[in-house]
This record gives C-alpha cells, sequence and structure tokens, in this order.
C-alpha cells in the first residue's frame, strides 16, 4: 500500500504519472537480452577457479590433467597469463580498486580467481577447472575484526575525508549532564542481484566489444582500456538490460579483465558468468564494522555532542572502507560532532559501495543510539528526536536545499498510530500473547549528481529519439527517464522512442549513490529543451509564424506545440515548424549539472522516518516484523509506482539487514561457509507482512533543475535502527549487534 501526500506536479503531463514498465513485457516474455544471453560465433566458455583458503600461495595446480579433458582448449595461470598493458594495482577512473589478475601465486581471499580454463561448452570448462586440484602452502587467516590492529585509512572511492570535527568535543562533553557509551556490531554483506556478474568479450583488431552488466557503461570502458593500452573510444559497452548491481556493477572486475584478456589471447569470443558462490569475494561487499558512540545531552535533552567512531573491514591490498560514521554528519543538531574512520586489514576480498554505503551501516547504529540516549532522558524516541531537530546542517550551518523531515514524522506517527506506544518496554501483547514491541528511526541519504550528456532528435513526423547511456537495473529508469524526455518536448511519452544502454551513446553517468534519474533525467531534459530554444529562434525570425517577433519570449513545450511563456495562445505546432523550415529533423544536446553555488552553499539530502512493529514469541524468541510505515521526502518524485517500489525494497533491505544477511567465515580457512542462497539468508514473502509507504511532497529549486533528490537507497537507513528498537521495546533486551537473531533473544 503506498501513498503520495503531494500536489499535482507541475512540469507536464508525463511526470508524476505511475506508469508501469516500458520494459515489462520484453522482461516476462523472456525477450529482454541479459549479458549472459549473447552467443557469438566461435564462442569459448570461461571458467575461473577459486581459492578455497584466504592467505598463502598456490603451490601446485595440475594443469596437465585440466588440459588434457576433452573440449578444454586453454589453461591460463600465472605462470603463462599474457601481460596486462595497465598495472592492476593502479585505480584508473573514479570508481576502481585494485584487482586479482593472476599477478603471481599469493592468495589474498576466499574465492580469489587462481585459474582460469577456456572450453568449447561450459561444461568442459567446468570439468577443467576441477581437474587443476589446487594445493597450498597455508597462513592463518585473518577474519575478524579483533585479528588485525586498526589502522588510519581513507575511506576510499565515495570522496568524504575519514575524519570530520564540528566544534569544541572537549568543552561539550565536560557540559553535557548526561551521555552514554556505546558499540554497535554489523556483519559482512554480499552483494546479490539476480544476475551474477558476467561478460562477454570480443576482439577486432584493437577494438573491444563488451556484453556486460553495467551500472557506468562509459565511465567502465575508460576502465577497461585501461588494462589494455587502448583508447576509451576503442571500447564499445553493451548494456542494454541488467538484473540487479547494489553498487557491484559499476566497478572493473578481475575475473571480467582475464576473461577479456583470453578473448585476446585466444582471439576467440570468450563469455564469463560467475557462479553464485563466486559472488561471494571478488566483486565487492559491504565490509563489517565496529561503532562506538557517545552521546551527550544537557538537562533539557538537548544533545550536547555525538561522537561517532568507525572501524570497518578492507582488504590486505586495498583500502576501501564502510564509510559508517558518516551517519552522524548532518542530521541531529548538536553543540559538537565527531565522525572518524579507522580500517583493518583482513583477508578478504576489497568491500565497495553497497546499496547506502555507510549510511545503511552507520545510521543502524546511530539510530539505535539515539534511542537509547532517549531512554536516558525519559523522553519518547521520536519527541527526542523532534528536540534535537536540525533546521540547518549540524556542523557547517548551511541552509537545506529542502527538508520536510517534520513532516514526515508528523505523517508517519500519524500513520502507523505512535500515539498509543507506551514508554516503558514490554508493555504490549497481542490476542495471541506474543510481545509486541514499536520502534522508529530516521532516514538521510544524500543528494549526488554526476556528470552526463544526451541527445534528443525531434523528427518532422511528431515523434522525437531521445539518447543517452542509461543504465536500468531494475529500477525503472527506461520509464521514469522517458517521462522526463517527453516532458521536455511537450509530448506524449507514446511519442518518445527511448535508446540507452550503450556506451556508443552520450555518457549517461553512473547508476549509483540514487542520483542516475536526477543525473540522466537532467541531461534529457536539457537536450529536449535545447531542442525547443532552437525552434523558437527559427520560429521567431519566421514571418509565417505564430511566433514571429519574439525574439526576447521564453518558450515551453506542451501538447506538441511550443508556446510563448505566460500567452499559451501565442504557439505552433513542433512539426510545422520544422516543416517550414524543410528540415527532417532536429537535434539537440544536453548535459546534466548542478549550480557550483548550490553545491557550496546548501546541504542536500532526502529524508524520511521510519516505524516498524514487531511480533516475538516469548518462549521461542521467533521475530516476526509485522507492520512497518515510512514517510520519506525525496524532492519530485517522477513515477509514483517506481518510486514506490524502490522505497519498499529499501526497506525490505533494511528487515534483511536487522534479522537475516550475515556472511559466516570458516576460522580455519577464512572461506565464506554460506556463499548460496541457501545459507545467505534473505527475506522471503513469508517475511513481508503489512508494508506501507508514503511520499511526502517536496519542492526543492537548489538540488538540480528538476528538482529530483533519489529513492533507491534512503529506504533502507532507518529501517534497521526501527526494527531494533522496536524488538528492544517488545523485551526490553537492548542487541548491539546485527544481525538480531533468537538465540541474542534466549
Amino acid at each position: 500500500m503506498s501513498d503520495t501526500m503531494s500536489r499535482p506536479m507541475r512540469f507536464g503531463s508525463n511526470s508524476g504519472q505511475p506508469l508501469t514498465r516500458r520494459d515489462g513485457l520484453a522482461k516476462v516474455t523472456g525477450t529482454a537480452t541479459f549479458a549472459a544471453d549473447n552467443h557469438p560465433r566461435n564462442l569459448l566458455y570461461a571458467v575461473c577457479l577459486p581459492a578455497t583458503i584466504a592467505r598463502g600461495r598456490v603451490a601446485h595446480l595440475d594443469v596437465a590433467a585440466a588440459e588434457a579433458h576433452p573440449g578444454v582448449s586453454h589453461v591460463m595461470t600465472p605462470q603463462n597469463r599474457p601481460p596486462l598493458q595497465g598495472d592492476p594495482s593502479e585505480k584508473p577512473t573514479m570508481f576502481s580498486f585494485r584487482i586479482e589478475v593472476l599477478q603471481d601465486d599469493t592468495v589474498r581471499y576466499a574465492g580469489q580467481p587462481i585459474a582460469m580454463v577456456l572450453g568449447e561448452t561450459i561444461e568442459a570448462a567446468t570439468e577443467g577447472a576441477r581437474l587443476l586440484n589446487p594445493r597450498y602452502e597455508t597462513m592463518t587467516p585473518r577474519i575478524a575484526l579483533d585479528q588485525n590492529e586498526p589502522e588510519a585509512l581513507e575511506p576510499g572511492a565515495l570522496g568524504r575525508p575519514a575524519d570530520v570535527e564540528h566544534g569544541d568535543m572537549q568543552t561539550a562533553r565536560n557540559s553535557a549532564a548526561q551521555g552514554i557509551d556505546v558499540t554497535y556490531e554489523t556483519a559482512p554483506q554480499y552483494h546479490n542481484a539476480m544476475e551474477t556478474h558476467a561478460v562477454v568479450a570480443q576482439w577486432d583488431g584493437d577494438r573491444l566489444i563488451l556484453d556486460m552488466p553495467s551500472q557506468a557503461l562509459v565511465l567502465s570502458c575508460a576502465g577497461y582500456a585501461h588494462f589494455f593500452g587502448i583508447p576509451a573510444g576503442n571500447v564499445t559497452l553493451r548494456s542494454p538490460f541488467l538484473g540487479g548491481g547494489f553498487g557491484s556493477k559499476a566497478i572493473p572486475t578481475g575475473p571480467q579483465v582475464l576473461a577479456i584478456l583470453a578473448a585476446r589471447m585466444t582471439g576467440r569470443p570468450v563469455k564469463l558468468m560467475l557462479t553464485r558462490q563466486q559472488m561471494f569475494g571478488p566483486v565487492g561487499h559491504r565490509g563489517a564494522t565496529r561503532q562506538r558512540l557517545r552521546l551527550g545531552t544537557d538537562d533539557a535533552a538537548a544533545l550536547s555532542f555525538i561522537d561517532h567512531e568507525g572501524v570497518s573491514e578492507t582488504s590486505s591490498f586495498d583500502d576501501f572502507l564502510e564509510p559508517a560514521a558518516n551517519a552522524s554528519q548532518g542530521l541531529y543538531a548538536a553543540q559538537a560532532l565527531r565522525s572518524t574512520h579507522r580500517g583493518v586489514r583482513l583477508d578478504v576480498g576489497t568491500p565497495s559501495p553497497m546499496r547506502a554505503p555507510g549510511e545503511a551501516s552507520g545510521s543502524a547504529a546511530l539510530e539505535c543510539a539515539m534511542d537509547e540516549m532517549a531512554e536516558a532522558t525519559g523522553l519518547d524516541p521520536l519527541e527526542f528526536r523532534l528536540r534535537n531537530y536540525a533546521e540547518t546542517e549540524p556542523g557547517t550551518g548551511k541552509p537545506y536545499s529542502s527538508k520536510a523531515l517534520r513532516e514526515c514524522y508528523a505523517e508517519g506517527a500519524r500513520r502507523f498510530g505512535w500515539s498509543r506506544r507506551p514508554l516503558a518496554p514490554r508493555q504490549m501483547q497481542d490476542a495471541d500473547g506474543m510481545l509486541v514491541g514499536w520502534g522508529m528511526g530516521t532516514a538521510l541519504f544524500p543528494c549526488p549528481m554526476f556528470a552526463a550528456d544526451a541527445r534528443a532528435t525531434l523528427r518532422a513526423d511528431g515523434t522525437a529519439l531521445f539518447e543517452t547511456s542509461a543504465a536500468d537495473m531494475g529500477q525503472g529508469a527506461w520509464t521514469a527517464l522517458a517521462q522526463i524526455a517527453a516532458d521536455s518536448l511537450g509530448l506524449p511519452i507514446e511519442k518518445i522512442e527511448f535508446r540507452s544502454g550503450n556506451s556508443t551513446l552520450p555518457d549517461g553517468g553512473i547508476a549509483g549513490g540514487s542520483g542516475h534519474t536526477a543525473t540522466a533525467g537532467s541531461a534529457l531534459d536539457a537536450s529536449g529543451r535545447d531542442v525547443i530554444r532552437q525552434l523558437g529562434s527559427m520560429a521567431a525570425a519566421d514571418p509565417a509564424s505564430p511566433l514571429h517577433g519574439a525574439d526576447n519570449a521564453t518558450f515551453q513545450a506542451r501538447d506538441g506545440r511550443i508556446e510563448v511563456e505566460g500567452d499559451p495562445a501565442r504557439g505552433e505546432d513542433l512539426a510545422a515548424i520544422l516543416h517550414r523550415a524543410g528540415l527532417e529533423q532536429l537535434e539537440g544536446q544536453g548535459s546534466a549539472f548542478r549550480k557550483p553555488e548550490d553545491a557550496e552553499n546548501r546541504a542536500m539530502n532526502a529524508h524520511g522516518a521510519v516505524f516498524a512493529e514487531v511480533k516475538i514469541d516469548p518462549d521461542l524468541c521467533q521475530m516476526r516484523v509485522t507492520r512497518l510505515v515510512g514517510a520519506f521526502a525525496a524532492g519530485r518524485i517522477i513515477n509514483p509506482r517506481l518510486a514506490e517500489s524502490q522505497l519498499m525494497g529499501g526497506m525490505i533491505w533494511g528487515v534483511s539487514f536487522a534479522l537475516h544477511e550475515k556472511a559466516q567465515h570458516d576460522p580455519r580457512t577464512g572461506r565464506i561457509m554460506n556463499a548460496d542462497f541457501a545459507g545467505y539468508h534473505i527475506p522471503v514473502n513469508a517475511d513481508i507482512r503489512d508494508l506501507e509507504v508514503i511520499t511526502i511532497h517536496e519542492d526543492d529549486p537548489y538540488v538540480n533543475a528538476l528538482g529530483i533528490k533519489g529513492v533507491g537507497e534512503i529506504g533502507i537507513t532507518g529501517t534497521v535502527g526501527a526494527i531494533a528498537n522496536a524488538i528492544r521495546h517488545a523485551t526490553g533486551r537492548r542487541i548491539r549487534h546485527f544481525p538480531i537473531r533468537i538465540e541474542d533473544l534466549l
């Protein structure tokens, strides 16, 4: 169920409409072509052999046995791997990591590729990989946060400093009337999109064609070109459909580089598709964290300080940290704020951005700590948050570009029935004797924008083509972006042809950070408006046009016409202007941008509030999240149906984070023991009961020209803490690690 607390949109007839997905029919009928659906002639199949230890070296591979197997064509190992032109320890793009591509026989984490087998069939390559029968020289693996010393490392890739401090922390501590000092831990989580990582690589001389799921098509081309010493323009990446990404498909990976290298080595197309088990290691994950939060208040329950220390795992060979402590910057008013990050080098694959990187883990701890502080002051959790509501960005004092968090609190609480919540824990039971608890959490996520370009072509028949290398990983970008494009020309969406998913098109930016609709959408809107600008100039100079002489007018497009803004009676059909000019088509260009002064001087975030109900068996301690209500203010909503889907997906992931997800390592080998969907638990239908999404109207003239903030990640950020707080309210027990399991309550 969902509701939109908003006024009608002022931006055209397509935006704001809950249209169904334009790609839906292709997906449900099986005609959508994903990367691994491509089968060029003379294809070889690649299979990676993953390491079964986490630390040591490969002492022996039975290459002869593998090569003797019928159908095996090549076996690639560190001893015979052809050279790469680019150093795999370098980071060629803003979203790059050091990769493992058979540089040597060292094993740095379980699941690391230690060989690649090529075969005429997938079965032959798979059997050949098994016949390699590796032997190892092993060392004791380090896979837990207490197995190495924390180091001062930059969080990596997300562009924010490791340590931030505002105000006088020592003075604020000394003046606090009361405080808490608590530590929370979050478990490692792994990207598990429905579609695993795949690539079909083909070389034509020094030109490379890749069919590959990608969240950043043009950027990825530059990354892969680096490793092979060719211009980025020589790489074509085709990615019309993605079966999910969550951040992991924006980054070049070692297995894919090896497959491309194999295609170059053999002169034949090569296909690689990772198995589900191989997703646990070489393609990123959300690293484990240990977070210490110290909060203090004055006698009026106003926050004196928030001190958030994050310790996160990283790999032994790279520096990416889960920037969890960032969650405490910019949400609650306090005299002093400090966030710090330290990394622990472990024998794991390098962590990477994963849906709501930093904020997901950090807000889980922060929102629980806020409830603990509210309890210490004797206040209701919502009242405590309202007393510490920030009217300007804490620390910097910047005004918000827009902020409707109060409205989120109010409407979410009203719909949930929060006013009926007893303050003390363990006071509620249902008719079946189940313990009932209610909890809440604040949601926050920043609003980035990336560079992007687009092209619009208006045709003489009144239709239009829009092109940008956008990525739709299941969030509905094909539909929402087409709605924006159609409105820029004032055309019904049925008259719009939308092309994306190919790196040869204008750069559509990155599908990540909840910024893709804002970024690619702004470029598309600008390209359409460029067409309208050109048409207006042509018509104003044409004595035969009703717009003749309107040289200084501002033009707008509506219902297939161009009109003088403020004087809709003075206008003309788009096609008529082209016809008189003797043009078959007219092309416009557009780019995405945010005004530098707005980016510099305003705080830009989406906000929300999530309310959770849990029911817990008092004897068995089995937990159920029986109700979730989320109210979110995320700027302009282009498609309410798709936004609802994204917000619900984020809240469901919050359930998974709070109660289910945890990668479990074997302490002897460092292998992940539950590297499949049988042991790596995520919610199923039975785990999700009553789920309600509310979107709160919000006009934001600063965040970008379209007023879009993004909804892909914010749903996680309030939900995890809300569930943990509800468990505390139901049982009286405060669990300070995630996921929370039955045994924690026994």
